[in-house]
């Protein structure tokens, strides 16, 4: 699922969920790290799935990032399976794959104090724009001159007039998130500063990781041409404190507000560059048995993309860590240890490790996130291989979804079949946990359902019927469907792409867990047999509507499909 990390959760301040912090119910025996694919059969088995996802998951796929090899190797596995399958390839020119072109916004900036250069994203990273503040803006500032102007939040700043035409240099405001000033103060007090060459702020040293990452374009990509990027009025630099020193001729402290500094050059702002690899859907068909429905698709599906590969970490330690602190893995990023929970970290630390060895690891399998929902399509691919429904099953493996939903959307812009032929959308993402180790109310029969009546009723109350009327024992989880819920899943993977054509949807997940965009989401943590449970479920409820006399009735209103997401 595509983590919330954009410039809307940053002005947030990293809002996370409440979950309890207690340590869970003590996991089961951990699969081996490595396992021997078996042949598959057109039953949905775990057996199957599990030799499915061990391979797809592997560290050999170096964590599927789009628009990397690793990628690109993953749907080349996909691929050879639909062939084996002798399923009908959907991309394009009579092939399983849809490429396109995805680009990366890169820094472009240079600056030098005096003749000295600085070093980008070590020294200083320019800021894009960062939304209704109107900060973010392109340099144009040769030799001029840096003018103190004080402490961010403090009445007692350089004059507007004192610094037009020139750069002035701030302090962050005091505490851990006082890098992110414009938030907490509004832009009444900064913008008054837009006669200035642009804004330096002496911050870098306490934005986090995961923040100069994003700044530095590591998680800003676009599709290739789409847009521009958006640009506000005044320029933002951030600057070490040395750097900063470097530019005023001397230490900061004691230094008055107007007080002038070295002159500066700085130049430039971000630019696009493409990424090595194509950017890769994969699409395939199993046509309907009905001469007249076969006509009409119902969509499944799911994204091969992850994270590719990170810094290194010691893997029980991470995971001791976050059961304890972080139960939610990313999702509870900001959360930090008290002195009791490093106690509890540290017992169980000790009970994972059992005398082994500690092992490094640094590659984003994506496990669950979501190998879990490839896989599962690719066992229904065989299921319905052999057992069709009367309408035609579209199968699409999503590219880009961590990037911003991208392979959805170039898909349902780009369709390789008439767009209003496809029925219904069934969009898996993170089904292979949800147990009562992963989630407060976690259980076999947990499942959470989103979207499943925004568009259709008729479509949520099918769900709710294959599941009675089929025995599954499933217990639908709804709350994250809320509307306005700040999580806002229903924006969040790739099924909202579908919605806002009008296409009715239904996003099945088993929820997070303390390995959610962490390199440990490896395989040996899925539960294989509940997997299995939910994907003969889904499969059921997609062969239901696929079986359908007439179309699903849409009775709620449609989104415009070039408007943003509203949960």
């Amino acid at each position: 699922m595509k983590r919330l990390l954009v410039a809307i959760g940053l002005l947030a301040g990293g809002a996370v969920s409440a979950r309890a912090q207690t340590a869970p119910p003590a996991p089961p025996a951990p699969l081996p790290l490595k396992h021997a694919p078996e042949p598959t059969a057109p039953a949905v088995t775990a057996a199957d799935l599990m030799s499915r996802l061990y391979v797809f998951a592997d560290d050999s796929m170096m964590g599927r990032e789009a628009g990397t090899p690793g990628h690109i190797k993953g749907t080349e596995y996909i691929e050879r399976e639909l062939r084996r399958l002798s399923l009908e390839p959907a991309g394009d020119r009579g092939s399983f794959f849809q490429d396109f072109t995805l680009e990366t916004i890169a820094p472009q900036v240079k600056v030098s104090v005096g003749n000295e250069a600085l070093t980008p994203g070590t020294d200083f990273l320019a800021f894009p724009f960062v939304g209704l503040p109107a900060l973010g803006a392109p340099f144009d500032a040769t030799g001029v001159n840096v003018v103190f102007g004080g402490k961010l939040g403090t009445p007692n700043l350089v004059a507007p007039d004192a610094v037009n035409g020139k750069l002035v240099l701030f302090l962050p405001p005091d505490g851990p998130t006082g890098w992110q000033f414009w938030s907490r103060f509004g832009p009444p007090q900064y913008q008054r500063y837009a006669g200035s060459k642009g804004l330096i702020v002496a911050a870098l040293d306490v934005t986090p990781e995961p923040v100069r990452d994003l700044i530095q374009g590591k998680e800003q990509m676009r599709i290739a041409g789409q847009s521009e990027m958006q640009k506000g009025e005044i320029p933002l630099l951030y600057v070490t404190k040395a750097a900063a020193e470097k530019m005023m001729g001397g230490p900061l402290s004691g230094i008055l507000p107007g007080a002038e500094g070295k002159p500066v050059t700085a130049q430039g702002w971000f630019g696009a560059v493409p990424v090595a690899a194509p950017a890769r859907n994969v699409v395939a068909i199993v046509r309907g048995s009905d001469p007249k429905l076969k006509e009409q698709y119902v969509a499944f599906g799911a994204h091969t993309d992850h994270d590719g590969i990170r810094d290194p970490v010691d893997h029980d330690s991470l995971r001791a860590f976050n059961a304890i602190v972080r139960p939610g893995g990313a999702e509870d990023g900001a959360k930090q240890a008290t002195p009791a929970q490093l106690e509890s970290v540290r017992a169980l630390l000790d009970s994972l490790r059992g005398g082994n060895p500690a092992r490094v690891d640094s590659i984003m399998n994506g496990a669950d996130d979501d190998a879990s929902g490839s896989m599962a399509l690719l066992e229904l691919a065989e299921l319905f291989a052999k057992n069709p429904a009367k309408r035609s099953l579209l199968f699409v493996w999503h590219t880009a979804e961590e990037k911003g939903l991208f392979g959805s959307r170039w898909f349902t812009d780009n369709p390789t079949v008439p767009r209003d032929s496809i029925v219904a959308g069934l969009n898996i993402d993170m089904i292979g946990r949800g147990g009562a180790n992963d989630l407060k109310n976690g259980g076999p029969g947990y499942l959470q359902l989103i979207g499943s009546r925004r568009l259709s009723t008729q479509l949520g109350d099918l769900v709710e019927e294959v599941n009675t009327k089929g025995n599954h024992g499933f217990g639908f989880d709804y709350q994250y469907d809320a509307d306005n819920h700040p999580q806002q899943y229903y924006c969040r993977s790739d099924h909202y792409n579908y919605a806002r054509y009008g296409i009715p949807v239904v996003f099945f997940s088993t929820g997070g867990h303390r390995d959610y965009h962490m390199p440990t989401d490896e395989p040996q943590y899925i539960d294989y047999d509940k997997l299995a449970r939910v994907t003969m479920f889904i499969g059921e409820v997609g062969k239901a509507v696929a079986n359908l006399d007439q179309r699903l009735v849409v009775d709620q209103p449609k989104p415009d499909p070039a408007g943003e997401c509203k949960q």
